[in-house]
């Protein structure tokens, strides 16, 4: 049977017939009109409902007078009653309550957003932060390290997700008992803060700094710094992150900047500093070097030169040519040296057309042009190879690895081959003749196994100036000296007027004229042997978008290749999540690390502490301000430049020697934010014991871009001064990028801000989609709205509906007259011997167990997927499967139990989720604490749950089993058109383990019963009763470990026998041809074994693993009443929830049929009575039971259609009405001695109580009320039953059990 899905409102019968009907005390049946299915709710206080009740009671005194036996009331006695005050019911007879829970409105009501502006606000109105740190700062100290960002712009998701990393960590060790301070830093220094006065004051280079004056530069710098402050300070706030922002820290604080002086001098005493030249990016944008972590921020795809030029070798008897190839054409000017590799095989080739001979690796010959014939353009050359690669910091080197090698046979000739460390010494032709002076030692050929085979033709032209590895070659070979080195690029990125050709111009515009230079110079010579371009990754400046050149500068270095072992011992001290981040890349960053440049020639920053004597003999590095001033005898009062660039240092040789000037310096922003854990706190000038009882703190989390930046500089600086790490722990996380998987971009707009994803989900859906995604495990994240908005959908707003459910329930108990819920002590709760109370329990000690498991690790993405399956648990099974219990069906004290049960899975369940959820929790929770009389004040004051109660394993298996059982009968349910309304007779459960079965078939079979509408469940521990079992191979596991075995082993696997494959199942192993398979290995289906002459129509089977569940599909007559009544159940809950109503709200309910057949639903109704009365909460009464006007406020029509003959389908009239009094006129009239005019009146009276208020009282009251302010009438004790019913429902059932 199914229902047909139509239904309509229903105004009246209009067929004139009267059918007998049951019992009723009516004499006449009348329904209302649809204009009362609008009729508004019945008043809240008994003073409002007495105009209602009035009317009521002259209804009721008309209309029901034949069967209780009272007169109607007349117009005197109806004037007193309206005009009397003294028949409203003092204040005093009403019930006091202790305190409750407040109603909660309706899941689509409630706003997520709004919720958590006003928890911000309550936060603040108690101090929240404040007092937490307060209260724990005895405790133990858990010393928690903020990078600094920079306020010179506005939070992104990358902030907003690294922030909520940091705060759900510092929010569970709060709980924790830990005393966690937390303080904002922000960067203040460097190239960011710099860039922003370079463009608004129009500054072009550093001329313009100077002759604007450093101290004006400095101050319009200082005041930027925290434009946006106020900004961070909102948007921190607003996601629920709790930290100091009033006591920040700052690195242009002169406390920071002097703690980061104490640590340069600290490094210079164990001479781990030096100064000299590296060749680094360098911006010419900004004229500045950068990082390699900075250059690696801004690639671009661009368009390049790439071509190959010769060298003629010095005395070479074939005249032959060495053949460079580079992409950087403006560094030729510069050439000193050719590096080969000593280990290559070299060739000498002759081109057959024109005779020039040239010498490349023999590897990398397909890498020369070949010549086109005469009936291609004319003299146009092509590489045999596409030489599209990225760019490397060693010009020239960049990846070109040919994939298959090029015929040059038609176009070349071999002359000789050669070994590369022949060719070392050789001299030749440079292109340009600008520095000539160094031909002495230039110009020569060089090796190293820098140069590989899979680039270019295997050699590599050398400008010292320009080339990292140019640089240390040239150096070591003795091309030049570093003293000698001239760098013929100026600040601005323009040749100096050395190289006279190009004096003045930016070096990348003039690639395309030093290459028709060389074309045009040495046409009839062949030096460009080959001219062309190139798409590749280019590193541009991530602050002026400009191109990043490779360029020499001098610096100021810490020594780190000397202690590059202690660094990988330190970093073997740390615990990382992900770990893969800290085994390899970090590790290989470690091993690689180079000399740290630590200086820059620029203007706001901390300036580096050391001051030379002119003669540069003597220097000295200060390392507190009281050692500046003691040695200079100037105050200090600030540590920027144009403060202490003019304070001298008289020498130590004497006044002869003159003065001591500091050098231009500051110091790279990446040497202040490493400092952070001793600047922060002004150590060693304060906090000495603080600092050192913790370190190395306890956490650090930032991005992966970290690993390399910030990590990378804390690893460094701790493990010079100290031998070991900064940090103990740290959280690495991904990028987070647009939908579309490109960076996320402001001119662009290709992702929402974060204010409107807050302000439509609500910050606590951010966080738990930002933590519950690949971002957290540092991978990347292509932010999706819908992702967040999936977050509400399928965690918060199940996790609302059992929290209403709970708070509506327990008010139910008020209501209906029970003392107010105050929920029983776990000690009590642990006892339970109701299965689900059992479950459920030990279900929130193992979530609870997991939590604190996952967050020890510090992995928190493991934690949202399991909150989910638990909410999904808590909503679907305990709260599902237990609505009898909650809502009162099972008897008062079960009732409690469950939902005492309810409330602490619950709270447990908030406070193990206040780190993730701040907001969400903080309101359930400031509800909850209201029937607690040992709460705190807030959420984040009370201590993380403990998993220290009761777990049963088997248990939580059973109930996982049993929710596989279901899945599988509705799965052969759909598959057959059987809905759950269609009960079926039984279903058949095939399993080995016989714990599970006694379950399933013992303490969980009701819920199984009921939740699938089966009749009976049949336990089988006969796995070969209902199937047969055949096993197959893994192939996607195996296939890799077995390799060629794969074919022996697998049909061996195929031919296992039922005997073999449950003896297999039963010890989790078997050896096949000497390799021995797991349960993972082999795949075990079970295919069913259908019963003789059973069709698959009339039975049916699903399994999962090694469950087999069976259903018998064949029709019983027997159940059809139940399922009609499940159906007519079904479609009355509907219909409450379409009127409006709250489970807490009394009503009546009453059916009609509309058949002409009436009979056959009547009497399914009666044999379903129980089944209904336990469904519904109250007995389904016949229509002929309503009061002629009873306020019907929701009526509808329904038309269920079945697959039967003789009965198509039934059609029915619901009809929802508020409760009516029903009184016992000869025991109301004996309560005044047969004086019927009082008796009249006391039911006047009761009639204008409010409803649910007068059930308050006689159940306060153990089923009496005293009734003593209706004036001239003595007072009485009214009893519940015999004299009164509070429902037609109550009376109906009175009668049934005469």
């Amino acid at each position: 049977m199914e229902g047909s899905g139509e239904t309509r409102h229903h105004d009246h019968r209009g067929d004139g017939r009267e059918e007998e009907a049951p019992l009723s005390p009516w004499s006449s049946t009348t329904r209302t009109s649809s204009s009362l299915k609008t009729t508004p709710s019945p008043a809240a206080s008994d003073d409002n409902a007495f105009a209602f009740a009035f009317s009521f009671a002259v209804w009721f005194k008309n209309s029901a007078s034949r069967t209780l036996g009272l007169k109607p009331l007349s117009a005197t006695q109806k004037s007193q009653i309206v005009h009397s005050p003294t028949l409203l019911p003092p204040l005093a007879h009403r019930l006091s309550h202790s305190p409750a829970m407040e109603d909660v409105c309706e899941g689509k009501d409630f706003s997520f957003p709004q919720q958590e502006e006003s928890i911000l606000r309550f936060w603040s109105s108690i101090h929240a932060f404040e007092t937490q740190l307060k209260r724990t700062e005895s405790m133990p100290e858990y010393i928690f390290y903020d990078g600094p960002p920079f306020a010179t712009g506005l939070p992104h998701y990358g902030h907003i997700l690294a922030g909520t990393i940091k705060d759900v960590v510092t929010r569970y060790q709060s709980m924790n008992g830990r005393h966690v301070t937390r303080r904002f830093g922000w960067d203040c220094h460097g190239l960011p803060v710099e860039f922003e006065i370079d463009t608004k004051l129009g500054i072009r280079n550093r001329d313009d700094v100077l002759a604007m004056g450093i101290a004006n530069y400095n101050e319009e710098c200082r005041s930027i710094v925290t434009r946006y402050v106020k900004e961070w300070e909102e948007v921190i706030t607003r996601t629920g992150r709790w930290i100091d922002f009033k006591n920040d820290y700052k690195t242009m604080d002169i406390k920071f900047m002097e703690s980061v002086w104490w640590v340069f001098a600290q490094l210079w005493k164990k001479d781990l500093v030096y100064r000299g030249f590296k060749v680094m990016p360098y911006s010419t944008g900004c004229n500045t070097p950068l990082s390699n972590f900075e250059a690696g921020l801004n690639y671009k795809d661009v368009s390049d030169p790439a071509i190959m030029v010769s060298f003629p070798v010095v005395g070479d008897p074939h005249n032959a040519s060495f053949v460079a190839w580079t992409t950087t054409p403006w560094t030729l000017p510069s050439n000193l040296a050719l590096c080969v590799n000593a280990d290559f095989v070299y060739v000498k080739v002759r081109e057959k057309s024109s005779g020039a001979t040239f010498i490349v690796a023999e590897s990398r010959l397909s890498q020369l042009p070949i010549k086109k014939s005469k009936s291609e353009l004319d003299g146009t050359t092509v590489p045999a190879k596409d030489t599209s690669v990225p760019i490397a910091k060693s010009k020239g080197t960049t990846s070109n690895k040919s994939k298959g090698g090029v015929d040059v046979g038609s176009s070349y000739e071999l002359v000789e081959k050669i070994t590369g460390a022949s060719l070392v010494g050789l001299k030749y032709i440079p292109l340009f003749d600008y520095f000539e002076k160094y031909s002495e030692t230039a110009f020569r050929v060089v090796s190293d196994n820098y140069v590989t085979d899979d680039s270019g033709t295997g050699i590599v032209h050398c400008a010292p100036a320009f080339g990292e590895d140019d640089y240390r070659v040239c150096v070591s070979s003795g091309i030049i000296k570093v003293a000698d080195l001239f760098v013929a690029v100026d600040a601005d990125g323009r040749f100096t007027k050395e190289v006279s050709d190009f004096h003045g111009r930016y070096v990348k515009d003039a690639d395309k004229d030093i290459v028709n230079a060389v074309k045009a110079r040495f046409a009839a010579k062949g030096r460009l042997v080959n001219n062309g371009n190139i798409m590749h990754a280019y590193p541009f400046c991530w602050r002026s978008d400009t191109p990043l050149l490779y360029r020499a500068v001098p610096s100021w270095f810490v020594a780190v290749e000397k202690i590059k072992d202690q660094l990988l011992e330190s970093n073997k001290e740390t615990y990382w999540v992900p770990d893969y981040v800290k085994e390899k890349r970090f590790h290989n960053w470690l091993e690689n690390a180079r000399d740290w440049a630590v200086s820059r020639s620029r203007f706001w920053g901390t300036p580096l502490p050391v001051w030379i004597s002119e003669d540069g003999n003597e220097k000295k590095v200060i390392g507190s301000i009281n050692e500046l001033e003691k040695l200079s005898g100037a105050t200090v009062t600030d540590l920027h430049r144009h403060n202490i660039d003019h304070i001298t240092i008289p020498s130590e040789r004497g006044p002869e020697f003159g003065v001591l000037q500091r050098v231009d310096d500051v110091f790279d922003c990446w040497f202040e934010s490493g400092s952070m854990p001793y600047a922060y706190i002004h150590y060693p000038f304060e906090n000495v014991e603080l600092f050192e009882n913790n370190f190395p703190g306890h956490f650090v989390a930032e991005g992966l871009d970290q690993t390399r930046g910030w990590f990378y500089t804390l690893m460094v600086l701790s493990t010079a001064l100290f031998g070991k790490p900064a940090f103990r722990n740290l959280i690495c996380n991904g990028l987070v990028l647009a939908e579309d998987g490109k960076k996320m971009s402001k001119r662009l707009k290709n992702y929402p801000s974060p204010t409107e994803v807050i302000g439509d989900y609500g910050a606590d859906a951010l966080r738990l989609y930002l933590i519950n995604s690949p971002v957290v495990r540092a991978e990347p994240l292509r932010f999706k709205k819908d992702g967040v908005y999936g977050v509400v959908k399928d965690v918060f707003l199940p996790w609302y509906n059992a929290y209403r459910f709970l708070v509506q329930n327990a008010k139910r108990l008020e209501v209906e007259g029970f003392a107010s819920f105050v929920p029983m002590d776990s000690e009590t709760l642990q006892k339970s011997s109701n299965v689900l109370d059992q479950w459920i329990n030990s279900a929130t000690e193992s979530l609870v167990h997991f939590v604190r498991r996952e967050m020890d690790a510090y992995r928190l993405y493991t934690v949202v997927p399991y909150l989910l399956k638990f909410i999904d648990n808590l909503t679907n099974i305990y709260v599902r499967f237990n609505r009898k219990r909650l809502k009162g069906r099972t008897g008062e004290e079960d009732c409690r139990i469950s939902l005492s049960m309810l409330y602490h899975v619950l709270l447990t369940t908030c406070k193990a989720m206040a780190p993730f959820t701040p907001f969400f929790t903080e309101v359930l929770y400031q509800n909850l604490r209201k029937v607690s009389d040992s709460s705190e004040e807030s959420i984040h004051y009370c201590s993380f749950p403990s998993a220290i109660g009761k777990r049963d394993e088997r248990i939580e298996q059973s109930v996982t089993r049993m929710m596989t059982v279901i899945d599988l009968a509705r799965n052969i349910r759909e598959r057959h058109s059987k809905p759950l309304k269609t009960p079926l007779k039984e279903m058949i459960v095939v399993h080995p383990d016989s714990d599970f079965l006694e379950d399933i078939t013992g303490k969980l079979r009701e819920y199984v019963m009921e939740e699938l509408n089966i009749k009976s469940v049949v336990p089988c521990a006969d796995p070969l009763k209902y199937a047969s079992l055949r096993a197959e191979p893994d192939f996607s596991i195996l296939g890799k470990r077995l390799g060629k075995a794969m074919g022996a082993v697998a049909k061996e696997v195929k031919a296992m026998s039922q005997a073999d494959i449950l003896s297999f199942e039963q010890s989790g192993e078997i050896t096949f041809s000497g390799h021995c398979l797991k349960r993972s290995d082999i795949k075990v289906l079970r295919e069913f074994k259908r019963p003789a002459g059973a069709t698959e129509k009339e039975m049916d089977a699903a399994g999962d693993g090694d469950v087999l569940v069976v259903l018998d599909l064949r029709a019983d007559e027997s159940l059809f009443d139940a399922g009609v009544a499940r159906e007519v159940v079904n479609r009355i809950q509907k219909l409450r929830k379409k009127a409006g109503l709250e489970p807490t709200d009394i009503v009546e309910v009453y059916y009609e049929s509309l058949e002409k057949e009436k009979k056959v639903l009547e009497k399914i109704v009666e044999s379903q009575e129980e089944y209904i009365k336990d469904a519904l909460g109250s007995p389904l009464l016949h229509q002929s039971w309503a009061p002629p006007e009873a306020v019907i406020f929701c009526q509808e029509e329904f038309q269920v259609s079945f697959s039967r003959e003789e009965l198509p389908s039934v059609s029915f009239v619901i009809s929802i009405a508020r409760p009516a009094l029903v009184f016992n006129a000869g025991a109301i009239v004996a309560l005044y001695s047969g004086d019927k005019k009082r008796a009249e009146n006391l039911q006047a009276y009761l009639l204008s109580r409010d409803h649910s208020n007068l059930r308050l009282e006689l159940q306060g009251g153990k089923g009496k009320v005293k009734v003593d302010c209706i004036e001239n009438q003595p007072a009485v004790d009214v009893e519940l039953e015999k004299h009164l019913f509070l429902s037609v429902a109550d009376f109906y059932l009175s009668c049934k059990t005469c």
